[in-house]
C-alpha cells in the first residue's frame, strides 16, 4: 500500500471510529477527551453599535420569486432543502443581478406522485403560486429589478438545488452551473443569452442529488475546474418504504434523516479548454469512501474553497450532513488529500459528526488566523474552527470562545456566510434559518419551522465577547422575522457601497433585506479580472492594510449553502476615503500593490 492510500485508510478509519458512535441527530456521550479550548486574552477595540439597519426592500424591488419545493403531502426529503441564489451581473452593465435556483412538482421532476396515506399536511400559507421555472432578474437600477428569465433563455424546469458563477471560457461573461436531482446544466452566457451547452461540454454526471458547486482553479493554468458536490443516494422509492414518523404529534409520516440513506461520491471535472471539461473524479482522491465496505461516504451540502495551507493551490473544505466534514489538501499536482480529521474539521469535540450544512472561510480576527465556519442542524452549535496562522491547516474549535456558542445551538442553519456588513474592516457572521418540519413544535417546544435570521457583529474584542448577536432593536425587525430560510448571499444592489442580502426560503417567497447603513462607513470596492490567472479572479489573494489592522481575504464566489456571492470585492473602510495599501497574489503568482485606493467607488484592478 504506497503512502496515499495508508493515510486514506488510516483517517478515514479514525473518522469512522468517531462517527459510529452515533448516528443520529441526537449527540451520543463523548468518547473521547474534549479539545482543551485556547487561553484567550481579551483585546479591546472601538465597540460603537454598527448603524446598519435591514430593512424588506422584496416588495418594492420588484422580485416576486416564490420557491416550488415539489410539496404534495408524501413528505420525501428532497423538499425540505430550499434551493440557492446567484448574484452575477450577466449582462455587465455594472449592476448586480440576481439567479435563483428552483424546484418543481415531483411529476415535473420525472417522478410519480403517490397521494399520502391519511390527511395530508399542508404547508404555511404562501403570498401566491410558485414559480414554474428557475428565474433571473436584471438590476435595472435604484433597487429595482424585471424578471428577464425568459429572454435570457433561463426558463428551464427541473428539481434544481445549487448554483455558482464563473466564466468557463474567459469571454468576459458570467456562466452558470446550475445543480439538481440527477440535472447538472452549464448555461454559457453569450452576451445576456444563455444556452445549455452541458452536454457539449461533457458536464454529464446522471444520476445524483447534486448540491452544491465551486468553480477554482485546479492548477493555476489559468482556467477555471468545477466541484460538485453530492448528497445521498436517494430514490423515491426507497424514501417512501422507511415509514419514517415524528413520535408524538399523531400528524403521520415524517422527513427521513441522511443516515437512513448511503451515501455519495462527490465530483471533479477538469476544464481542459475549449469548453471541454472531463471527470477527473477518480484520478484526483476525491471519491471517499468507507475504508470496511468500501461504499460512497460523502452527504455533502456545502463547499468553501480556500489555500488554508499557503501553498498557493487551492483546497476545499467541504459540509457534510451527519458524516465528518472532509478537507482535501490539493497536493499541486491535480490530486488531494481528505485531512479531515488530522486537521480537526471533521467532527465536533466529542467526536460526532454533525449535520453541517452552510459553510465560509474568513480572517475573522485581523491576526493571520484563518476560520471555517460551519453551520449545523438543529441543537447543534454553529462551528468556528479556527487556526493560528494561515499555512498550518491545523484547527480547533472555538465557536464558544469567540460568542458563536449558546447562541447558535437551537436553530437549523443552512446558508451562512461572513461578510462586513458595517464596513468597518472586520468580519461579520450571518446565518440563515429554518426547519425542515412543520409539526417540529410538537415535539420540540423550543423550534419552530420558521426561525429568524442572526447576524453577529464582530466587535473587535479578542474572546467571549467578539461576536455580538444583533438584536431587531439595533439593526431593524425586518430580517429578524421567522422565514423557512435557505440559500443566502449578500451584494451591493444599489451601487451606495454596502452589503444588501438575499434569502430563499423553502417553499415561499426570496426576501431582499436592503442594509441603511448611511454614509458613516465607506467600502473599497474591487472587481479583479485577470490576465495569466483566470479571467474572474478566483483565488486572488488580498492583504489590505490600513492604520489600524489588516484583512486577510482570498477572492471565491461559492460559499454558504447551495448560493454564489457577488463577484466585487467589498473591503471596508471605515469612515477613511482611501485605502492606504493593498497587496495581490494571483493565481499565477504574479505578486501586486496598490496604494491609496479611494473608497466609495468601484475600482477595476487587472493582473500586471
Amino acid at each position: 500500500m504506497n503512502r496515499s492510500k495508508k493515510y486514506h485508510a488510516l483517517n478515514l478509519g479514525l473518522s469512522l471510529a468517531l462517527f459510529l458512535t452515533g448516528c443520529g441527530r441526537t449527540k451520543p456521550e463523548a468518547n473521547i477527551a474534549k479539545a482543551v479550548a485556547p487561553k484567550v486574552v481579551e483585546k479591546h477595540a472601538d465597540t460603537a453599535l454598527p448603524k446598519s439597519k435591514f430593512v424588506d426592500a422584496t416588495q418594492e424591488s420588484g422580485i416576486k420569486f416564490i420557491h416550488q419545493n415539489g410539496f404534495e403531502g408524501e413528505k420525501l426529503l428532497p423538499e425540505t432543502m430550499g434551493s440557492g441564489v446567484a448574484v452575477l451581473d450577466f449582462d455587465n452593465d455594472g449592476l448586480m443581478d440576481l439567479f435563483f435556483v428552483n424546484g418543481c412538482s415531483w411529476a415535473e421532476a420525472g417522478i410519480t406522485p403517490k397521494p399520502p396515506s391519511g390527511k395530508p399536511e399542508a404547508l404555511p400559507q404562501r403570498t401566491g403560486p410558485p414559480n414554474k421555472t428557475q428565474a433571473l432578474y436584471r438590476n435595472t437600477g435604484q433597487g429595482k429589478f424585471e424578471d428577464v428569465t425568459v429572454k435570457a433563455g433561463l426558463a428551464d424546469t427541473f428539481f434544481g438545488q445549487g448554483v455558482t458563477v464563473g466564466d468557463v471560457d474567459n469571454d468576459g461573461d458570467p456562466d452558470l452551473i446550475v445543480t439538481g436531482l440527477d440535472n447538472v446544466r452549464l448555461y454559457q452566457n453569450n452576451s445576456g443569452k444563455f444556452t445549455d451547452v452541458s452536454k457539449a461540454s461533457g458536464i454529464v454526471p446522471g444520476k445524483g442529488w447534486f448540491t452544491s458547486a465551486a468553480f477554482f482553479d485546479l492548477e493555476n493554468d489559468g482556467d477555471l475546474d468545477l466541484f460538485l458536490c453530492n448528497y445521498v443516494a436517494w430514490t423515491p422509492d426507497f424514501d417512501r418504504a422507511q415509514g419514517f414518523q415524528l413520535a408524538g404529534t399523531g400528524s403521520g409520516r415524517a422527513y427521513g434523516p441522511p443516515t437512513a440513506f448511503q451515501g455519495s461520491y462527490c465530483l471533479l471535472y477538469r476544464n481542459e479548454g475549449g469548453g471541454k471539461f472531463v471527470d477527473h473524479s477518480e484520478k484526483s482522491g476525491i471519491r471517499i469512501k468507507t475504508p470496511s465496505l468500501g461504499s460512497p461516504f460523502a452527504k455533502s451540502l456545502g463547499i468553501a474553497p480556500q489555500d488554508c495551507n499557503g501553498d498557493g493551490f487551492v483546497d476545499l473544505a467541504i459540509a457534510n450532513d451527519t458524516v465528518p466534514n472532509f478537507l482535501f489538501i490539493n497536493k499541486g499536482d491535480g490530486s488531494f488529500e481528505e485531512v479531515g480529521v488530522t486537521s480537526g474539521v471533521a467532527l465536533d469535540q466529542s467526536g460526532s459528526a454533525r449535520g453541517a450544512m452552510g459553510i465560509d472561510w474568513g480572517d475573522f480576527s485581523n491576526d493571520e488566523a484563518l476560520a471555517l465556519v460551519i453551520g449545523n442542524f438543529a441543537n447543534e452549535m454553529t462551528a468556528l474552527y479556527v487556526s493560528d496562522d494561515q499555512k498550518s491547516a491545523i484547527f480547533t474549535d472555538r465557536a464558544a470562545v469567540y460568542g458563536l456558542g449558546a447562541a447558535t445551538q437551537p436553530p437549523l442553519k443552512f446558508g451562512l456566510f461572513f461578510l462586513d456588513f458595517d464596513l468597518d474592516g472586520r468580519l461579520d457572521l450571518l446565518s440563515t434559518n429554518g426547519h425542515l418540519e412543520t409539526d417540529i413544535t410538537k415535539v420540540q417546544a423550543s423550534q419552530s419551522y420558521a426561525q429568524p435570521a442572526q447576524i453577529f457583529w464582530n466587535t473587535g474584542k479578542l474572546g467571549r465577547g467578539l461576536f455580538r448577536l444583533m438584536t431587531s432593536d439595533e439593526i431593524g425587525p425586518d430580517m429578524l422575522k421567522p422565514i423557512v430560510g435557505r440559500g443566502s448571499t449578500c451584494f451591493d444592489m444599489d451601487n451606495d457601497g454596502d452589503l444588501d442580502v438575499v434569502m430563499t426560503e423553502n417553499g415561499g417567497r426570496a426576501r431582499l433585506w436592503r442594509n441603511d447603513l448611511g454614509e458613516s462607513n465607506k467600502s473599497v470596492r474591487l472587481k479583479l479580472v485577470g490576465k495569466k490567472s483566470n479571467r474572474d479572479g478566483l483565488g486572488v489573494k488580498l492583504k489590505a492594510t490600513s492604520s489600524e489592522k489588516t484583512l486577510r481575504l482570498q477572492h471565491f464566489l461559492a460559499r454558504s449553502y447551495l448560493s454564489s456571492l457577488e463577484p466585487v470585492v467589498t473591503i471596508g473602510a471605515g469612515a477613511s476615503d482611501k485605502l492606504p495599501k493593498l497587496e495581490l497574489t494571483w493565481p499565477s503568482g504574479t505578486k501586486q500593490t496598490l496604494t491609496d485606493i479611494p473608497s466609495g467607488k468601484l475600482t477595476i484592478v487587472q493582473e500586471p
